[in-house]
């Protein structure tokens, strides 16, 4: 199996995948838990597709102001599928909430909830600082009134509704632009017993969903500035929103665009160059 791959700094994993466009080409992502940095790949069955992959791959690195070098190397065929597995261990979120990959096993402190997760292509394995924050956010949520109905825009992986609706939310549903990202998370659904929570949706289209009591948008901050007001409106009145993916020096501009609509900042927490804001209707 050929693979085309370069390293970037974790900073740039989510606008990579936003910008990339490839066609057939799936970019991939992982990152050691000991490293600050991550490795973008694409695996390609023919290794005459490289030149071109290593072109998409540069081209959507020039879109964030990268210049990549991506390298072309192979690996046996046996081992590539499931390279990605080593990286993706047990991670406790809190005493209530703990999320496992399905090659992992872990015995559940007394009243904790396991969420089982195999992250595929999609964003959202719980070990990024965006989704910690969002899982540790849910959880508090969850703490304090678990009643609420729930909505994850832009759901990834799934793993933010997901643990929304093992930690009892009602009503728990999601929606993606990306179509392999939506069969992903309702897999992720199934395997933790719950049913499809997930559909192909776009912010583009105001009607796209029903409003709900607690949202949650792990996406990049242009996208939560330039939909502000689609965004806003999925929350109900009196709700909670919790918005991620926006590194620090961006967090000023997404709180104003979101004050301007109505909402008020109950909080906010930086992980690294990662800051995440929870916000009252």
């Amino acid at each position: 199996m050929t693979v085309v791959s370069c390293s970037v700094d974790e900073r740039y994993v989510n606008p990579l995948f936003e910008v990339f466009d490839g066609g057939d080409f799936v970019l991939t992502s992982y990152r050691d838990v000991e490293e600050t940095s991550a490795t973008m790949q694409i695996f390609l069955p023919d290794p005459a597709d490289a030149p071109r992959a290593a072109e998409a791959l540069a081209a959507a690195g020039r879109i964030v102001g990268l210049e990549l070098a991506p390298a072309t190397g192979s690996i046996p065929d046996e081992d590539w599928k499931f390279s990605y597995r080593k990286h993706f261990k047990v991670e406790v979120i809190s005493p209530r909430l703990v999320v496992r990959p399905p090659w992992e096993s872990v015995a559940p402190a007394p009243g904790q909830k396991v969420l089982t997760l195999d992250p595929g292509i999609a964003f959202g394995t719980g070990q990024h600082p965006t989704t910690r924050a969002c899982l540790d956010a849910i959880d508090a949520l969850a703490a304090e009134d678990a009643g609420r109905t729930f909505l994850d825009v832009g759901c990834g992986s799934g793993i933010l509704a997901i643990a929304a609706a093992l930690e009892g939310f009602r009503e728990v549903r999601g929606f993606d632009n990306d179509p392999d990202a939506v069969r992903n998370a309702n897999e992720n659904a199934a395997a933790n017993g719950l049913g499809a929570l997930f559909f192909e949706g776009d912010l583009s289209a105001p009607d796209v969903t029903a409003p709900a009591d607690v949202v949650a948008a792990n996406v990049l901050a242009p996208v939560l500035v330039r939909f502000a007001r689609e965004v806003g409106a999925f929350v109900n009145p009196g709700g909670r929103l919790i918005l991620s993916g926006i590194l620090d020096e961006q967090y000023g501009e997404v709180r104003d665009a979101y004050a301007a609509l109505g909402f008020a900042e109950i909080s906010s927490r930086l992980i690294g160059e990662w800051r995440t804001g929870l916000f009252s209707r």
